[in-house]
């Protein structure tokens, strides 16, 4: 089945009882057990949820996954694949990962005595150097959040099965649509789709799917204990947006594109980094692993007033925390994304007070050009 198609007909697009055109919103708490000694499929909410189920039914489907399981934050989904390891184990993890990633792994889980080393993983080498013998899981990011680093993501994969590690990665930029990381042999994807997924910028969602069933059982029995449970309302709206995924994503890529060829041109741009540009570092591994380099672009300038000047000048994009939606999104990493980390241990990485990070959304590329253009010479003025 094509992919356009899967993302509309995923089998569970409509209500099996009635024939409605999206399955109901199941806005309960509890249920009715005509057999107190035999329960039936649905007991209460926090385990299962029909709305809830039809969500995870089907990003596991689109991820080629066994089971997929919705959380309430891609944090919560995160958080919850991170607990699938214990105290004592070590993991590496990409030093290109999302701020809220890095948030959780050196306060909450230092505190509970996860170890972690954090490597250049753009090099298969820097990751093989940091197994040791407590290694347990690696976690990466292709494209990294927010410098665009590309990681070969089946190189990976096949270090994890030499070393027997979990790997995790976190799909939020390319969703299954232009990325599939189970295919390449990944045990865990998460996502968060406030993001791509929802697409509206109008629900907080995360999502996690495990390429074998007996790792999804695992998973789900810690969303159970924990709680961390994607609500019926909010199942509906990523349902919802799942749908028109391809063509929301296909046309933001596009405008994507152009505007990063167009920053490339601009003299007071410093860097453009956007995985679909020949000159991007990693360029060639990203087209073999993904369809398209994606509708998020991050641009350096100058230094920290000259960037706050600009997303001050902007008219059409919100200047805002968050990616993915139907509008486009400008983002200050230093004060947003990567706030919660360290200013030298971001400044180590590249995350410098001059990169500004844009999420493409449905405007015209003409109009967003233009837009961007007055900004900039507003700045230069």
């Amino acid at each position: 089945m094509n992919d356009q198609t899967r993302l509309i007909h995923s089998g569970r697009d409509r209500d099996p009882h009635t024939g409605a055109s999206s399955l109901p919103i199941y806005q309960v708490s509890t249920f009715d057990q005509p057999d107190p000694e035999h329960l039936g499929a649905y007991d209460y909410a926090r385990s299962d949820n029909p709305t809830r189920e039809a969500l995870e039914h089907t990003i596991a489907v689109l991820e080629g996954g066994a089971r997929g399981l919705a959380f309430a934050s891609g944090m919560a989904a995160t958080s919850s694949a991170l607990l699938l390891f214990q105290t004592g184990d070590h993991l590496v993890v990409g030093q290109d990962i999302y701020g809220g990633t890095y948030r959780v792994l050196t306060t909450v889980f230092k505190r509970w005595g996860l170890d972690v080393t954090f490597v250049d993983s753009t090099d298969t080498e820097n990751v093989r150097r940091a197994i040791t013998p407590a290694t347990r899981g690696l976690f990466v990011e292709s494209p990294a959040n927010p410098q665009l680093q590309i990681t070969d993501l089946r190189a990976m994969a096949e270090i994890a099965r030499e070393h027997k590690l979990l790997a995790i990665t976190d799909n939020t930029f390319m969703t299954p649509h232009l990325q599939r990381p189970l295919e390449l042999g990944f045990d865990v994807v998460v996502h968060s789709a406030t993001k791509f997924l929802g697409g509206h910028s109008d629900l907080i969602a995360g999502l996690a799917v495990t390429r074998e069933e007996e790792l999804g059982r695992r998973l789900k029995a810690i969303q159970n204990s924990f709680g961390a449970i994607l609500g019926p309302q909010d199942s509906w709206l990523v349902l919802r947006g799942i749908k028109t995924l391809a063509v929301r994503l296909d046309a933001q890529q596009r405008t994507a594109d152009q505007i990063a060829r167009w920053l490339q041109q601009r003299p007071e741009i410093r860097r453009v980094l956007y995985p679909g540009l020949e000159g991007h570092v990693g360029h060639g591994i990203h087209a073999r692993q993904a369809r398209g380099g994606g509708a998020v672009i991050s641009f350096e300038l100058a230094d920290g007033p000259t960037a706050v000047n600009l997303l001050k000048r902007v008219k059409l994009p919100l200047v805002a925390v968050s990616l993915g939606g139907v509008e486009s999104i400008l983002s200050y990493p230093a004060t947003m994304s990567h706030a919660s980390m360290p200013h030298e241990e971001r400044l180590s990485r590249g995350i410098t007070d001059g990169l500004v990070r844009l999420s493409v959304g449905l405007e015209s590329a003409d109009d967003l050009i233009a837009d961007l253009s007055s900004a900039l010479d507003g700045v230069l003025a």
